[in-house]
């Protein structure tokens, strides 16, 4: 969980810089690149969380 936090701090500072730095706007797209991956583990993990629970 902690990687899947970092992850998603990385994209927001790459997204910060992108656009506050001129000329550097391929930061913003790969702080986005990651944003979308982070998210996708995250959705990765939940999926498999919910599926392995027995019914009582």
């Amino acid at each position: 969980m902690a990687l899947l936090l970092f992850l998603v701090l990385v994209a927001v500072v790459l997204g910060i810089i992108g656009v506050a730095a001129e000329g550097l706007g391929y930061l913003l797209i790969i702080g986005i690149v990651v944003l979308v991956a982070a998210l996708g583990l995250i959705a990765v993990r939940w999926s498999q969380r919910t599926g392995h629970h027995p019914l009582r």
